[in-house]
């Protein structure tokens, strides 16, 4: 699998090659082996192009924020978790380290919030 294009180009370079291709200066088997892109994915980039020339750009606008979890769960999370830990400081308790996989059960079961073991973890 290649790369994304964003990555490996920046907008002038793939600019000049649309241009040139609008231009009939270069054949487009030329720009699909520089661009590593197939036939489809070209055309929806040429189509880009034309709307707009000035404010074209190949680079990646995320819409919402990766891997984020909701604020109550967190909350939950946090007050878990220091439950937690006042149980392992507690001399008199045998519990050395902490039991993600009890408080992930805790979620599911006391606020009906499911939860991955890694997000508690983090």
């Amino acid at each position: 699998m290649s790369k994304q294009l964003h990555k490996i180009f920046i907008d002038e370079q793939v600019k000049l090659l649309l241009k040139s291709y609008v231009d009939k200066e270069i054949k487009i088997n030329y720009i699909l082996s520089i661009l590593r892109i197939k036939r489809r994915r070209f055309f929806e980039l040429l189509a880009r192009y034309k709307k707009d020339p000035d404010n074209f750009s190949i680079q990646y606008n995320r819409k919402t924020i990766n891997r984020k979890i909701d604020k109550a769960i967190e909350t939950n999370i946090i007050k878990e978790l220091k439950i937690e830990k006042d149980l392992i400081r507690a001399k008199d308790v045998p519990i050395r380290c902490y039991n993600y996989s009890y408080i992930k059960d805790l979620l599911e079961q006391r606020y009906n919030q499911k939860v991955s073991l890694p997000n508690i973890i983090d």
